[in-house]
């Protein structure tokens, strides 16, 4: 039986003790209700007033036994809210503390600065790629629905040093600061980049102007959702089937398709081959859409005749299936 489910019958053993006693009082004794009521409570609370009104052999009987069931209501129901009590505040120690493991063992995951509207989306979509997450938000009212989506956070302004090292931003994959103010995202990226000059960061602005400022102040990329509604509305105008694509094939009801990243890795059979020699198509049912060298621009829609080389990333669509499968010949050593 659930702690929930005692203290429903608490309540259900109060309310027949009180509606009961002052039933059996008012009919047994011709008391008044609020009399018989009074008595009730006086009974069940063990005041030891004494009988508002003398009682008869039949309402001492009455009573005695409504003495025993009431001692054994208001007892169990103390112990039953001594027990919720304990469970509350044990559940919040231990589910801080488990919290807390959870971060001190974090590495290769993602911060996500700020549990808003923008923060939460951010999560949902890393989660449901498997990715690991903590978050730091500084107002206890959006903390708790981190919480209650069972992730860990730290409660403390993004902004702070200290909170970014609990955080191990020196282990994290990425950075999200997506705060609604625009000043404290400046700081925030000033904050993180002073850390770590590899790591990237993807930041939020409200207004177009804040944009350069957190280029400047070390953002990787920076995007604007406002900026990003008005761009979508006008692609819906002049290009709605394009858009029709994209959210059949990546929205909430996504299609089998997936645009992905694969790294070759220095010792892949892939490296030295061309692309028509390497066959990735034939092989892994993927489309190659471009190629990131690790120094230079991303080139689109390749040629068949480019060259991969090591630590290339290679720019593709396909299913997720078909993705693990370029993922295992990219990593597999030449023979």
């Amino acid at each position: 039986m659930t702690i929930r489910q005692r203290l429903y019958i608490c309540l259900l053993l109060l309310g027949c003790v009180i509606l009961g006693g002052s039933a059996g009082f008012h009919f047994i004794e011709s008391w008044s209700w609020f009399d018989a009521f009074y008595m009730t409570l006086t009974t069940m609370t063990t005041i030891g007033y004494g009988e508002i009104h003398p009682l008869s052999h039949a309402g001492r009987i009455f009573n005695s036994f409504l003495i025993v069931f009431a001692v054994f209501s208001v007892g169990f129901t103390i112990a039953t809210f001594s027990q919720a009590l304990l469970q509350f505040e044990f559940g919040k120690t231990f589910g801080r503390r488990r919290m807390e493991r959870e971060i001190a063992k974090l590495s290769d995951h993602y911060i996500i600065c700020g549990a808003g509207r923008v923060g939460r989306t951010v999560a949902r979509e890393l989660r449901a790629r498997g990715q690991k997450i903590v978050f730091i938000e500084k107002n206890p009212d959006r903390a708790e629905w981190v919480i209650n989506e069972k992730l860990p956070v730290i409660v403390a302004s993004a902004s702070s040093e200290e909170a970014l090292k609990r955080a191990h931003i020196d282990t994290a994959k990425g950075f999200v600061s997506a705060v609604s103010s625009d000043a404290e995202n400046i700081y925030i990226v000033l904050t993180a980049r002073g850390f770590r000059s590899d790591l990237k960061i993807i930041a939020r602005a409200s207004e177009e102007e804040a944009i350069s400022k957190l280029l400047r102040a070390g953002a990787s990329q920076v995007l604007s959702p406002y900026y990003f509604v008005g761009s979508r509305i006008a692609q819906l105008l002049l290009r709605p089937n394009v858009l029709d694509f994209v959210d059949a094939a990546f929205g909430t009801e996504r299609l089998d398709v997936e645009i992905g990243e694969v790294r070759i890795e220095t010792k892949s059979s892939l490296v030295g081959k061309t692309l028509s020699d390497a066959a990735i198509r034939q092989q892994a049912g993927v489309i190659i859409l471009g190629v990131k060298p690790t120094e230079g621009a991303l080139v689109f829609n390749p040629a068949p005749e480019t060259v991969i080389r090591a630590n290339d990333t290679l720019i593709v669509i396909g299913a997720d299936s078909h993705l693990k499968k370029l993922e295992a010949l990219a990593n597999a050593t030449a023979g």
